[in-house]
């Protein structure tokens, strides 16, 4: 194959019309495919539906001395809360322990913020004149809409192969009215980068002039390897401690992609002193959540050795489908040098960077030809891509068959936008 950028421009009109072709035929087909979401597939739900096979008898319902059908225990079963601090590597104490979605937990903590004000918030942000927030991208659009709801100012700051470019957000963060940062620590979404340690560390060291930062750790694919080994991650409370700043972090965690979405747990984790605050407000709000669940995920998960033992069988499931995308990109794409594309070990997303100026018409393209894909634009803050460049592809859920077709599809439209931006 030769280079879109090195033919001639009759031989790009050549291209262009065998690739046109092809859409066509591929259009005709009248499919519909959906690689938008990073959604368990049914063969990872099948899996784990033997989660509803417990608590068939009374002993079942108790934990810890709890009966888990009554009232009480706001913060969650100890039990649930020390199987979340295994997996994180926090203490128990530190552990609230929710409903099915992190991300309503996320919203809450926003919100609190909002209306009340954190620990050490001088008045609740809604009587802030500017709220400023940094949004590290590409990055997950539904943190984006959190903060973009309560009308905060989002800050795009780059990302490196290491994590948030940290120079821009030191700098940033010298402005009082920037309160907080979003983060995906491992396997980001949508890129699959581990922050590294250094970057790490220059986040728990931060000294923001707002005195009520939040920092938003979304440790959402803290044990989601599909390919090697588990890989180690710091304790970020520990590091936040480390220097003085423990209680600028919240980290948030669930089971949405170890059991199921739809009727897992979840969990933040912050230190003592914004767990009282918290569960201050939070008693007011609710006399706690489903734990009936939370035992069922207990008896289930058993452990941090255990859940990672059921995360190599979501692996075997989920490798293939990445390297399904992975090897008709680099057989299709890659030779043309149209697009760069991240290769994640782990998560649930492969982050491309098209030519700029060709990632709405690919999706467009896409759309047309059957083939449902995340919105262009919408891994930076208020759906602005502002070189129209990146797209998420999300590969779990569609079976393998189902998959090749779509990138197929996915690998023309590419190449038309690719095309039509170069001049046919």
């Amino acid at each position: 194959m030769i280079p879109y950028g090195k033919m001639t421009p009759q031989e790009r009109r050549g291209e262009y019309e065998r690739v046109s072709g092809e859409f066509a035929d591929l259009k005709a087909r009248g499919l519909k495919l959906n690689m938008a979401r990073g959604k368990p597939g049914k063969e990872q739900l099948d899996m784990v539906s033997d989660l509803f096979e417990l608590m068939r008898t009374p002993e079942e319902y108790v934990s810890d001395g709890v009966d888990v059908r009554n009232y009480g225990e706001l913060s969650g079963l100890p039990a649930a809360k020390r199987l979340f601090a295994d997996i994180l590597g926090c203490r128990p104490e530190q552990v609230f322990v929710g409903g099915n979605a992190s991300l309503q937990l996320m919203y809450d903590t926003v919100s609190k913020a909002y209306t009340h004000g954190l620990l050490h918030s001088p008045q609740p942000w809604c009587r802030e004149k500017t709220v400023k927030w940094l949004c590290p991208c590409p990055g997950y659009d539904r943190h984006f809409m959190v903060t973009e709801s309560f009308g905060f100012e989002l800050i795009p700051v780059p990302m490196t192969a290491e994590g948030p470019d940290m120079d821009a957000v030191e700098q940033a963060i010298q402005d009082p009215s920037v309160k907080g940062m979003w983060n995906v620590p491992k396997y980001s979404n949508p890129d699959g980068i581990i922050y590294s340690a250094e970057v790490i560390r220059r986040i728990a060291a931060m000294k923001p002039a707002a005195p009520d930062f939040l920092l938003m750790w979304d440790n959402a694919y803290c044990i989601h390897e599909f390919e090697g080994d588990y890989v180690e991650f710091p304790d970020i409370l520990s590091e936040c401690a480390r220097y003085g700043n423990e209680d600028m972090v919240f980290e948030f965690a669930s089971t949405s992609k170890v059991t199921m979405p739809g009727a897992g747990i979840s969990c933040f984790a912050c230190s003592e002193a914004n767990m009282e605050y918290l569960k201050k407000l939070l008693t007011i709000q609710t006399i706690g959540f489903d734990k009936v669940n939370q035992q069922r995920h207990v008896l289930y998960l058993k452990d941090k050795a255990h859940t990672l033992s059921l995360m190599k069988r979501h692996a075997a499931v989920l490798g293939p489908k990445f390297r399904a995308v992975l090897d008709a990109l680099d057989r299709e794409i890659a030779p043309l040098e149209i697009a760069q594309w991240q290769r994640p070990k782990g998560g649930y997303f492969i982050s491309l960077n098209a030519m700029p100026g060709t990632a709405r018409r690919t999706w467009e393209l896409c759309r047309e030809a059957g083939v449902t894909l995340t919105g262009a634009g919408a891994t930076f803050p208020y759906g602005k891509d502002p070189a129209d460049s990146n797209l998420r592809i999300a590969p779990s859920l569609p079976p393998v068959a189902e998959l090749e077709q779509a990138i197929a599809i996915f690998c023309v439209c590419l190449k038309l936008s690719a095309l039509e931006k170069l001049g046919v």
